[in-house]
């Protein structure tokens, strides 16, 4: 077996030490998310918990770790005899990215299930992490239906597998950690809810630290087990400190005054539910028995506000989570009740000095939340500094251009406000990932039909399985009164849902476009369909063009919230070279087909249909020509009209008749714009038109 780095040789991030000790002391907060930059140890500090849970007493044999002294009755290998058991060291289960659900929750064997009545079942990875931990590394890029599966097993604490009517039950109770680097992709917000404690991680901006991260691993690498020796003094004592609070945990008591600061709290930032709450209580009790404590005081709720709450009070993709210290300092001071005074000295597991989870600080041996270098903040939007909204801004005299940037470029301005668009899809049946945008055949969804099984039979078309068996049974000898089932008579089931495509963005920002309103306007219709991307489980990609070229502003990715920010920061000015956006789209859908041929593209552009520049040649014929490839490869295409004003040359209407897609207005995207408003969206592939209903 390899040697892990050692859990107390992690250098800084006391947040996320803390967090994971915490769900080590209490599985019941609910597990950790753990967000953070690529390279800042995260994937480390979570292997490395699992050397420090005490050894676990299971029955022996059994494959689902049921306790001797409690075993579950309802496990599938029980009922268990008395007598002792055999004690393991605790599990740390990962759960790849690329898991079946098969693999995840386990497997019914059908064919004996029909023939025999038997429940062979064989454990997936929940029955393995039972009492342990399960770790998902990248939990952000798991398919919904696994993190659905995941997070439910996890707040019910059992797993249960159901194959047309056979169903097999166990327990399933494990610390739940996740790690995720934001930049590829966020959670769904009640997913996020769905995690205990949220922690942020980065990597430390003070040489000296650095310093000694990259001496310490590079030690560890030259000979891990003499590394993991000079640690283990360190590991034995904090082990032994996870033992004695576990047991001081059940004597710990929530006073009133505690369960009104938690409460008042909770309500002060607006937090959804009632989860937050509890997640809140159980934290600050766990952080009392971490301290070698009975009472909780208003610092372990402090504390656990600071850990609980920030991933609960984003409203949107676009917001950053956080929260403000000093509304949460004074929503303390304000319901503070009388607490019982600290000893300075507790005795018991919260003795004890020392840096990191060890040492001391608030709340008896609780790491200070802002200790550390503090990261700036720079994806916020910058304060709007436009013309009041009745003084319209001269078209004319649009804000100068930043120093040092091109000629004729005008500086970036803020987004409208985003607005529920119109649903924008791909024509036909797809077979992508899955999603909320597109019809497409997935795993789930309302059945349409059944097949021969390719591969593993995973979904059951029960009906269909025994219309192939019966005309057989006489010549298979049956006698009694189960069917005789072959392996040629199952039939899996074909079901009909949605699936998530690549939104790939094509953004007009020259001159023609940079007038500060309309630009603004601009910019809040492709947020707005962003944010729609990023409800409907899309990957995006934005391309821009102005001046003689177009450039890849962000490649595609499921980061909806890096494309919000690049879009912000876009400069508008110069001509409009619209042939080399379209060809620098097609260059891009190029190479993702190749490297993700399921998934489908929606290319959607947003100009006032002008065309200038384009490095020789009539403009305009050019960027028909552009568009003609992408209607010839059969890409979905929408072209959202940017012009303005009393006149209009219809340029945009053109542009997506020559793309074989539709044009819609800024208004018309809206989607309360206009009641039972219809559009046609081409099927350019098979010349037929699906029209699409508001």
């Amino acid at each position: 077996m390899s040697t892990r780095y050692p859990f107390t040789a992690v250098v800084g991030m006391d947040d996320l030490r803390l967090a994971l000790l915490l769900n080590a002391v209490s599985p019941a907060v609910g597990g950790v998310l753990v967000r953070g930059e690529k390279g800042t140890a995260k994937s480390t500090a979570v292997r490395a918990l699992a050397e420090l849970l005490p050894a676990v007493p299971v029955v022996a044999g059994c494959r689902f770790s049921c306790d001797p002294d409690s075993p579950d009755p309802g496990c599938p290998d029980g009922p268990h005899d008395d007598g002792p058991g055999a004690r393991r060291a605790a599990r740390m289960v990962e759960l790849p990215v690329g898991a079946s659900e098969d693999r995840l929750v386990g497997s019914l064997d059908i064919e004996k299930a029909l023939a025999e009545g038997v429940k062979a079942f064989e454990p997936g990875l929940l029955a393995d992490a039972h009492r342990g931990i399960l770790y998902v590394d990248e939990v952000n890029l798991l398919h919904d239906h696994l993190v659905d599966l995941l997070l439910d097993a996890a707040a019910m604490g059992s797993s249960y597998v159901e194959r047309e009517g056979v169903s097999v039950r166990h327990a399933a109770r494990f610390l739940l950690v996740g790690t995720m680097n934001p930049e590829e992709g966020e959670l769904r917000p009640q997913l996020l809810d769905r995690f205990g404690l949220t922690v942020e991680v980065a990597a430390s901006r003070e040489p000296v630290q650095r310093v000694e991260v990259v001496r310490r691993r590079l030690a560890f690498e030259d000979d891990p087990a003499a590394f993991a020796a000079r640690w283990a003094d360190d590991e034995a004592e904090l082990r032994g400190r996870i033992s004695a609070a576990r047991a001081l945990l059940p004597r710990v008591t929530l006073g009133d005054a505690v369960l009104l600061q938690i409460a008042a709290t909770c309500a002060a930032f607006e937090v959804d539910g009632m989860r937050a709450d509890i997640v809140m209580a159980r934290t600050a009790t766990a952080l009392a028995a971490w301290a070698g404590r009975t009472d909780v005081t208003s610092e372990d709720v402090r504390q656990a506000a600071l850990l609980a709450l920030p991933h609960r009070r984003r409203r949107s993709p676009f917001d950053a989570p956080g929260l403000d210290e000093d509304k949460l300092d004074e929503t303390l001071e304000q319901f503070k009740g009388d607490e019982p005074e600290e000893d300075p000295e507790p005795d018991g597991p919260g003795d004890g000095g020392g840096d990191g989870p060890d040492g001391g600080g608030p709340g008896g041996g609780i790491p200070p939340q802002n200790e550390g270098p503090v990261s700036e903040d720079v994806s916020a939007p910058e304060a709007d500094v436009s013309a009041p909204e009745d003084v319209p801004a001269p078209a004319e005299s649009p804000a100068p251009a930043p120093q040092g940037s091109r000629a004729g470029e005008r500086a970036a301005v803020q987004a409208a406000e985003p607005f529920r668009t119109k649903v924008l899809s791909v024509p036909g049946l797809g077979e992508g990932a899955a999603g909320r945008r597109s019809r497409a055949r997935t795993e789930h969804g309302r059945t349409t039909g059944s097949v021969r099984p390719r591969g593993a039979l995973t979904k059951l078309h029960l009906a269909a399985t025994v219309q192939a068996a019966a005309p057989h049974q006489k010549e298979r000898g049956r006698t009694g009164r189960g069917l005789v089932i072959r392996r040629d008579d199952l039939r899996q089931t074909t079901r009909e849902g949605r699936e998530g495509n690549l939104v790939l963005f094509a953004v007009d920002a020259s001159g023609s476009m940079a007038a500060r309103q309309r630009m603004s306007a601009v910019k809040g219709a492709v947020l707005s369909l962003l944010l729609d991307a990023y409800q409907r489980r899309d990957k995006v990609g934005l391309i821009t063009f102005r001046g003689r070229e177009a450039e890849v502003a962000l490649p595609p990715t499921s980061s909806v919230d890096a494309a919000a920010a690049r879009l912000e920061k876009l400069p508008t000015g110069g001509r409009t070279p619209l042939s080399a956006g379209l060809l620098k789209a097609h260059d891009v859908l190029r190479v993702e087909r190749l490297r993700d041929p399921s998934r489908r593209p929606l290319l959607v552009v947003v100009t006032d249909g002008r065309a200038t520049g384009g490095g020789g040649g009539d403009p305009v014929a050019l960027a028909a020509r552009a568009a003609r490839l992408h209607a010839a490869e059969g890409t979905a295409s929408v072209v959202v009209d940017c012009e303005t004003g009393p006149v209009r040359l219809g340029l945009a209407g053109t542009l997506a008749r020559e793309l074989g897609g539709t044009a819609v207005t800024l208004d018309e995207l809206r989607a309360d714009s206009i009641a039972g408003l219809v559009r046609d969206v081409r099927d350019v592939r098979s010349g037929q038109t699906t029209r699409r209903a508001a």
